[in-house]
């Protein structure tokens, strides 16, 4: 069976590839199991040793990964560099801290001595999506490398050049062998491999659906999980925001990566004092945002990555038409490619698609409330639970407010972004456990306790 990867500009086949066979796949596993045994008897620091090179193959080759991701996903070029940066960053980061998240930590008790130790646990599947096809694999696998797991990638099937190019860039490094590899197989083919004893925990990034699929599989082997699901992140402007600032954010927050985002503004809740002057400069920036080829430095959206969310996001923009809302479009798309005209939606409400429904493209929806209190109310009216941002000078209302909303995580005037130094995760449907920071490097460990009584 074969998988193809197809350029969302161009509309063009850019390569086939052919999927592993079930004999193919074991090998490959066990191979990495055996690969296991070796790493993780290395001491935290020497595994660390190996990313500062990894850090600099991903900058030496920065404009072929970035072109890379440009023709398999769509992403503006421009976008794709800082993901590629974004990627060394996290490599820097955990080899210069991740050996110390990792020490050992003295609990003192009554015991001769007591302690906890962070002991590896074995072959860790990181299932990847599409829309950032090299840090969500990155902030994934270095964590968990370092913590002396061996990884095993699934990449989202329509980024295979992407998920190659990944396994090259360790091996080019100077990694032993094995100790990163991706795996070119069917979602099938993950729920049976998830099923066996030959993988020792699971992390996914993607969809809810998703989540609920792999979710039971790993469940049911009583395996450990990090998901990341969907988002739809409300962007809360006050009556004291510094309104341009605001909007100027607000833009670059909902249309990043042509609005395909988990924690992309998806739903803009306004006080109805300052509505006016906040869509007014939002609509200023938005029609100044170029569409086109996203090969292109100066372009700031391209197509979507599949040629089915178009249609999907059509759905969803038509719904909110028929229920009374008003459509403002911004710029033209081009006739070839998967384009989606972005577009702003005024008067949304509660039970219009776009607004109870995560919207994955570039689409923004504007909602006016009359007090801080019904803000928070419609911020938490959501499955979700991701991200959220709140502007406003008054920092102490914005931080109240930060302890109210229900998110992994919030920027008080700023947009959602993550940071290897913090954590970053969602709750409700947006997902369970932690990547980033120390939080991260101590998901897939066995926290083991160790009490000794006794001694000379």
């Amino acid at each position: 069976m074969k998988i193809q990867s197809v350029n969302p500009y161009t509309e063009q086949i850019v390569e086939s590839y052919m999927l592993l066979s079930d004999v193919a796949l074991e090998e490959k596993v066990q191979v990495a199991r055996r690969a296991f045994s070796t790493w993780s008897g290395f001491s935290a620091e020497k595994r660390a040793s190996f990313f500062p090179a990894v850090a600099s193959t991903l900058r030496a080759r920065k404009e072929a990964y970035a072109y890379l991701m440009t023709q398999e996903m769509g992403k503006p070029i421009r976008e794709a560099r800082a993901e590629v940066e974004k990627c060394a960053w996290v490599c820097d980061y955990y080899a210069q801290h991740g050996p110390s998240f990792l020490q050992e930590e003295v609990i003192p008790t009554e015991a001769t001595k007591s302690y906890v130790r962070f002991d590896s646990l074995g072959v860790i599947l990181g299932v990847m999506p599409w829309n950032f096809p090299f840090w969500q694999v990155f902030r994934f696998a270095v964590p968990t490398m370092i913590a002396g797991n061996t990884c095993l990638l699934k990449h989202a099937s329509n980024v295979p050049g992407c998920a190659l190019a990944i396994e090259d860039v360790f091996s080019k490094s100077g990694l032993p062998p094995s100790i990163f590899t991706t795996l070119l197989i069917s979602a099938k083919a993950v729920t049976r491999l998830i099923e066996t004893d030959l993988v020792d925990g699971v992390s996914l990034t993607g969809s809810n659906i998703a989540g609920e699929q792999i979710g039971a599989s790993a469940g049911k082997m009583i395996k450990k999980q990090v998901f990341e699901l969907g988002g739809s992140d409300p962007f809360i402007i006050l009556e004291d925001a510094h309104i341009e600032a605001a909007a100027t954010t607000a833009v670059k927050a909902r249309f990043l990566n042509t609005g395909q985002s988990c924690i992309a503004a998806k739903r803009f809740i306004v006080m109805e004092q300052v509505a006016d002057a906040f869509i007014a400069s939002f609509t200023k920036a938005f029609h100044a945002l170029k569409v086109g080829n996203p090969k292109e430095d100066t372009t700031d959206i391209g197509p979507l990555a599949r040629k089915e969310f178009v249609q999907e996001l059509t759905a969803q923009l038509a719904d909110a038409q028929s229920k009374g809302a008003k459509v403002i479009y911004g710029p033209e798309v081009p006739a070839t490619g998967f384009f989606f005209q972005p577009a702003m939606v005024l008067g949304a409400r509660q039970g219009m698609r776009v607004v109870d429904e995560e919207v994955f493209g570039p689409i923004a929806p504007f909602l006016i409330v009359k007090s801080h209190q019904e803000a928070v109310q419609l911020a938490n009216a959501t499955p979700f639970g991701l991200g959220a941002s709140i502007w406003s000078r008054n920092l102490p209302v914005a931080e109240q407010m930060a302890s109210q909303i229900q998110a992994g995580s919030i920027a008080i005037n700023d947009l959602v972004k993550s940071d290897p130094r913090l954590p970053f995760g969602g709750i409700k449907k947006s997902g369970i456990g932690r990547e980033l920071s120390s939080y991260a490097i101590k998901e897939f460990v066995n926290v083991k306790t160790v009490v000794v009584q006794g001694g000379v």
